[in-house]
Protein backbone atom coordinates (compact mmCIF):
# COMPACT_ATOMS: atom_id res chain seq x y z
CA UNK A 1 0.00 0.00 0.00
CA UNK A 2 1.05 3.87 -0.47
CA UNK A 3 2.63 3.52 3.35
CA UNK A 4 5.31 1.66 2.04
CA UNK A 5 5.81 3.18 -1.48
CA UNK A 6 7.50 0.98 -4.29
CA UNK A 7 11.17 3.02 -5.00
CA UNK A 8 11.71 4.55 -8.36
CA UNK A 9 13.80 1.99 -10.25
CA UNK A 10 17.58 3.00 -9.97
CA UNK A 11 19.23 0.96 -12.96
CA UNK A 12 19.46 2.37 -15.73
CA UNK A 13 16.17 2.22 -17.56
CA UNK A 14 16.77 -0.18 -20.46
CA UNK A 15 15.79 1.39 -24.06
CA UNK A 16 15.22 -1.62 -25.85
CA UNK A 17 11.29 -1.18 -24.89
CA UNK A 18 8.31 -0.04 -27.31
CA UNK A 19 5.62 1.98 -26.96
CA UNK A 20 2.53 1.37 -28.21
CA UNK A 21 -0.41 3.74 -28.66
CA UNK A 22 -3.78 2.41 -29.53
CA UNK A 23 -6.12 5.06 -31.71
CA UNK A 24 -9.59 4.40 -32.06
CA UNK A 25 -11.14 7.47 -34.71
CA UNK A 26 -14.70 6.67 -33.68
CA UNK A 27 -15.97 8.03 -29.97
CA UNK A 28 -19.20 7.96 -28.69
CA UNK A 29 -18.44 11.50 -26.32
CA UNK A 30 -15.55 12.95 -28.64
CA UNK A 31 -16.01 12.17 -32.43
CA UNK A 32 -12.62 11.79 -34.38
CA UNK A 33 -10.70 12.27 -31.00
CA UNK A 34 -7.07 10.70 -31.95
CA UNK A 35 -7.99 13.73 -34.56
CA UNK A 36 -8.87 16.83 -32.26
CA UNK A 37 -6.33 19.56 -32.32
CA UNK A 38 -4.08 20.46 -29.45
CA UNK A 39 -2.10 23.93 -30.10
CA UNK A 40 -1.64 22.80 -33.38
CA UNK A 41 -1.40 19.39 -33.81
CA UNK A 42 -3.74 16.61 -33.66
CA UNK A 43 -4.01 15.15 -30.34
CA UNK A 44 -2.49 11.73 -30.85
CA UNK A 45 0.95 13.03 -32.41
CA UNK A 46 0.95 15.08 -29.40
CA UNK A 47 0.50 11.84 -26.84
CA UNK A 48 3.18 9.75 -29.45
CA UNK A 49 6.15 13.00 -28.83
CA UNK A 50 5.25 12.97 -25.30
CA UNK A 51 5.90 9.17 -25.46
CA UNK A 52 9.24 10.07 -27.59
CA UNK A 53 10.76 11.72 -24.61
CA UNK A 54 10.73 8.22 -22.40
CA UNK A 55 13.53 5.70 -22.99
CA UNK A 56 11.88 4.06 -25.47
CA UNK A 57 13.22 2.58 -28.62
CA UNK A 58 10.57 3.33 -30.45
CA UNK A 59 7.30 4.50 -30.39
CA UNK A 60 4.03 3.25 -32.80
CA UNK A 61 0.97 4.58 -33.28
CA UNK A 62 -1.73 1.49 -33.90
CA UNK A 63 -4.72 3.59 -35.55
CA UNK A 64 -7.90 1.89 -36.82
CA UNK A 65 -8.10 4.40 -39.86
CA UNK A 66 -5.95 5.89 -42.76
CA UNK A 67 -6.25 9.04 -41.81
CA UNK A 68 -4.84 8.58 -38.29
CA UNK A 69 -2.15 6.91 -39.84
CA UNK A 70 -1.55 9.93 -42.90
CA UNK A 71 -1.42 12.53 -39.59
CA UNK A 72 0.93 10.77 -37.84
CA UNK A 73 3.43 9.96 -41.56
CA UNK A 74 3.11 14.07 -41.56
CA UNK A 75 4.64 14.56 -38.54
CA UNK A 76 7.15 12.52 -38.32
CA UNK A 77 5.45 9.60 -36.05
CA UNK A 78 5.76 5.77 -37.21
CA UNK A 79 2.29 4.30 -37.36
CA UNK A 80 0.32 0.64 -38.33
CA UNK A 81 -3.22 0.57 -39.55
CA UNK A 82 -5.06 -2.11 -37.55
CA UNK A 83 -8.59 -3.50 -38.50
CA UNK A 84 -11.28 -1.38 -37.54
CA UNK A 85 -13.16 -4.17 -35.67
CA UNK A 86 -11.41 -4.86 -32.48
CA UNK A 87 -13.69 -5.33 -29.13
CA UNK A 88 -11.01 -3.44 -27.31
CA UNK A 89 -7.16 -1.43 -26.95
CA UNK A 90 -5.83 -5.11 -26.42
CA UNK A 91 -6.67 -6.73 -29.22
CA UNK A 92 -5.91 -3.68 -31.61
CA UNK A 93 -2.39 -3.88 -29.73
CA UNK A 94 -1.95 -7.95 -30.01
CA UNK A 95 -2.31 -6.85 -33.96
CA UNK A 96 0.22 -4.14 -33.78
CA UNK A 97 2.48 -6.91 -32.19
CA UNK A 98 1.95 -9.43 -35.20
CA UNK A 99 2.73 -5.93 -37.53
CA UNK A 100 5.68 -5.13 -35.89
CA UNK A 101 7.11 -8.78 -35.54
CA UNK A 102 7.36 -8.25 -31.72
CA UNK A 103 7.46 -11.49 -30.05
CA UNK A 104 8.43 -13.45 -26.16
CA UNK A 105 9.76 -11.54 -23.76
CA UNK A 106 10.13 -7.74 -26.03
CA UNK A 107 8.70 -5.55 -23.34
CA UNK A 108 5.89 -3.19 -24.54
CA UNK A 109 4.23 -0.06 -22.61
CA UNK A 110 0.51 1.19 -23.81
CA UNK A 111 -0.22 4.89 -23.74
CA UNK A 112 -3.64 5.43 -24.70
CA UNK A 113 -4.22 7.83 -27.17
CA UNK A 114 -5.94 10.09 -25.02
CA UNK A 115 -3.37 11.26 -22.67
CA UNK A 116 -1.66 14.26 -24.47
CA UNK A 117 0.23 15.15 -20.84
CA UNK A 118 1.38 11.90 -19.87
CA UNK A 119 4.69 11.99 -18.02
CA UNK A 120 7.69 10.12 -19.64
CA UNK A 121 9.11 8.74 -16.31
CA UNK A 122 6.24 7.22 -15.47
CA UNK A 123 6.82 5.06 -19.20
CA UNK A 124 10.06 4.51 -17.84
CA UNK A 125 9.47 3.39 -14.93
CA UNK A 126 6.45 0.58 -15.99
CA UNK A 127 8.84 -0.37 -18.70
CA UNK A 128 11.85 -0.79 -16.26
CA UNK A 129 9.41 -2.35 -13.54
CA UNK A 130 8.15 -5.67 -15.94
CA UNK A 131 12.06 -5.65 -16.58
CA UNK A 132 13.31 -6.52 -13.12
CA UNK A 133 9.66 -8.52 -12.06
CA UNK A 134 10.12 -11.60 -14.22
CA UNK A 135 7.22 -13.47 -12.80
CA UNK A 136 4.85 -10.94 -13.96
CA UNK A 137 3.30 -10.55 -17.67
CA UNK A 138 2.51 -7.23 -16.64
CA UNK A 139 3.18 -4.09 -15.11
CA UNK A 140 1.20 -0.76 -13.96
CA UNK A 141 0.88 2.12 -12.02
CA UNK A 142 -0.79 3.46 -9.19
CA UNK A 143 -0.73 6.78 -7.01
CA UNK A 144 -2.14 7.64 -2.98
CA UNK A 145 -5.73 8.72 -2.88
CA UNK A 146 -6.03 11.96 -1.54
CA UNK A 147 -10.04 12.00 -1.04
CA UNK A 148 -13.28 10.55 -0.08
CA UNK A 149 -14.75 11.83 -3.29
CA UNK A 150 -12.34 9.58 -5.01
CA UNK A 151 -12.53 6.96 -2.89
CA UNK A 152 -16.01 6.14 -3.60
CA UNK A 153 -16.08 7.17 -7.34
CA UNK A 154 -16.98 4.13 -9.32
CA UNK A 155 -14.78 5.89 -12.21
CA UNK A 156 -11.70 5.51 -9.95
CA UNK A 157 -10.24 2.16 -10.34
CA UNK A 158 -9.21 1.10 -6.65
CA UNK A 159 -6.19 -1.35 -6.30
CA UNK A 160 -5.04 -3.50 -3.42
CA UNK A 161 -1.58 -4.67 -3.45
CA UNK A 162 0.50 -8.04 -1.60
CA UNK A 163 4.19 -6.78 0.11
CA UNK A 164 6.00 -7.44 -3.02
CA UNK A 165 3.70 -4.99 -4.77
CA UNK A 166 1.82 -7.10 -7.05
CA UNK A 167 -2.12 -6.09 -7.73
CA UNK A 168 -4.28 -8.73 -5.19
CA UNK A 169 -7.44 -7.09 -7.40
CA UNK A 170 -8.69 -3.84 -8.94
CA UNK A 171 -12.37 -2.72 -8.31
CA UNK A 172 -14.16 0.21 -9.02
CA UNK A 173 -15.58 -0.43 -5.16
CA UNK A 174 -14.01 1.55 -2.25
CA UNK A 175 -11.24 -0.85 -1.60
CA UNK A 176 -9.86 -2.08 1.06
CA UNK A 177 -12.76 -0.85 3.46
CA UNK A 178 -12.49 -1.44 7.34
CA UNK A 179 -14.46 -3.68 9.42
CA UNK A 180 -16.63 -0.80 10.98
CA UNK A 181 -17.21 1.18 7.71
CA UNK A 182 -20.77 0.19 6.70
CA UNK A 183 -21.56 1.61 9.91
CA UNK A 184 -19.95 4.77 9.66
CA UNK A 185 -19.83 5.82 6.43
CA UNK A 186 -17.05 6.77 4.41
CA UNK A 187 -16.35 9.87 5.98
CA UNK A 188 -12.48 9.36 6.15
CA UNK A 189 -10.07 7.65 4.24
CA UNK A 190 -8.95 3.74 5.69
CA UNK A 191 -5.20 3.91 6.64
CA UNK A 192 -3.01 2.32 5.09
CA UNK A 193 -4.02 5.19 2.42
CA UNK A 194 -5.82 3.68 -0.87
CA UNK A 195 -4.59 3.27 -4.24
CA UNK A 196 -5.95 4.99 -7.40
CA UNK A 197 -5.33 2.61 -10.45
CA UNK A 198 -3.50 4.70 -13.51
CA UNK A 199 -4.33 3.07 -16.72
CA UNK A 200 -0.72 2.78 -18.41
CA UNK A 201 0.44 -0.79 -18.66
CA UNK A 202 3.51 -2.93 -19.53
CA UNK A 203 3.47 -5.91 -20.81
CA UNK A 204 5.62 -8.77 -22.58
CA UNK A 205 4.40 -9.05 -26.21
CA UNK A 206 4.02 -12.81 -26.47
CA UNK A 207 1.61 -12.51 -23.51
CA UNK A 208 0.05 -9.54 -25.40
CA UNK A 209 -0.06 -11.91 -28.10
CA UNK A 210 -2.13 -14.13 -26.25
CA UNK A 211 -4.30 -12.46 -24.47
CA UNK A 212 -7.31 -11.92 -26.58
CA UNK A 213 -7.90 -15.75 -26.90
CA UNK A 214 -7.88 -15.54 -23.00
CA UNK A 215 -11.57 -16.08 -22.32
CA UNK A 216 -13.09 -13.39 -20.50
CA UNK A 217 -13.29 -13.54 -16.73
CA UNK A 218 -16.90 -13.58 -14.85
CA UNK A 219 -15.18 -10.66 -12.63
CA UNK A 220 -14.21 -8.50 -16.14
CA UNK A 221 -17.60 -8.40 -17.18
CA UNK A 222 -18.73 -7.56 -13.35
CA UNK A 223 -16.41 -5.14 -13.02
CA UNK A 224 -15.92 -3.71 -16.55
CA UNK A 225 -12.17 -3.83 -15.94
CA UNK A 226 -10.10 -6.28 -18.58
CA UNK A 227 -6.93 -6.31 -16.47
CA UNK A 228 -9.09 -9.05 -14.20
CA UNK A 229 -9.30 -10.85 -17.43
CA UNK A 230 -5.19 -11.49 -16.56
CA UNK A 231 -5.10 -12.30 -12.81
CA UNK A 232 -8.23 -14.52 -13.22
CA UNK A 233 -6.42 -16.57 -15.92
CA UNK A 234 -3.28 -16.36 -13.16
CA UNK A 235 -0.57 -14.00 -14.40
CA UNK A 236 0.36 -11.49 -12.19
CA UNK A 237 0.48 -7.28 -12.10
CA UNK A 238 3.38 -5.63 -11.12
CA UNK A 239 2.48 -2.08 -9.94
CA UNK A 240 4.70 0.81 -9.52
CA UNK A 241 3.38 3.89 -6.82
CA UNK A 242 4.15 7.34 -8.32
CA UNK A 243 4.19 10.30 -6.30
CA UNK A 244 2.56 11.83 -8.40
CA UNK A 245 -1.31 11.96 -10.15
CA UNK A 246 -1.02 11.90 -14.12
CA UNK A 247 -2.13 14.51 -16.33
CA UNK A 248 -5.49 14.93 -17.00
CA UNK A 249 -6.96 12.65 -20.11
CA UNK A 250 -8.74 13.82 -22.58
CA UNK A 251 -12.54 11.97 -23.10
CA UNK A 252 -14.95 14.90 -23.26
CA UNK A 253 -15.37 18.27 -24.72
CA UNK A 254 -14.82 19.56 -21.56
CA UNK A 255 -11.48 17.47 -21.04
CA UNK A 256 -10.54 18.59 -24.45
CA UNK A 257 -10.97 22.39 -23.36
CA UNK A 258 -9.02 21.94 -19.84
CA UNK A 259 -5.86 19.95 -22.04
CA UNK A 260 -5.59 22.84 -24.70
CA UNK A 261 -5.48 25.53 -22.02
CA UNK A 262 -2.92 23.31 -19.98
CA UNK A 263 -0.85 23.25 -23.36
CA UNK A 264 -1.39 26.91 -24.56
CA UNK A 265 0.24 27.69 -21.18
CA UNK A 266 2.81 25.52 -22.03
CA UNK A 267 4.02 26.39 -24.92
CA UNK A 268 3.33 30.68 -25.02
Amino acid sequence: MASAAHPTPTAPVDSGFTVLIPARLSSSRLPNKPLADLAGLPMVVRVAQRAALSHAARVVVAGDHPRIVQVCQQQGVESVLTRDDHVSGSDRLAEACELLGLLGDDVVVNVQGDEPLIEPEMIDAVAQLLLQRTDCSMSTVAHAIATTEEFTNPNVVKVVLDAQHTALYFSRAPIPWWRDGMASGATTLPQPQPLRHIGLYGYRAGFLRQFPALAIAPLESLESLEQLRAMWHGHRIAVHISPHAPGPGVDTPEDLERVRRLLSQQVS
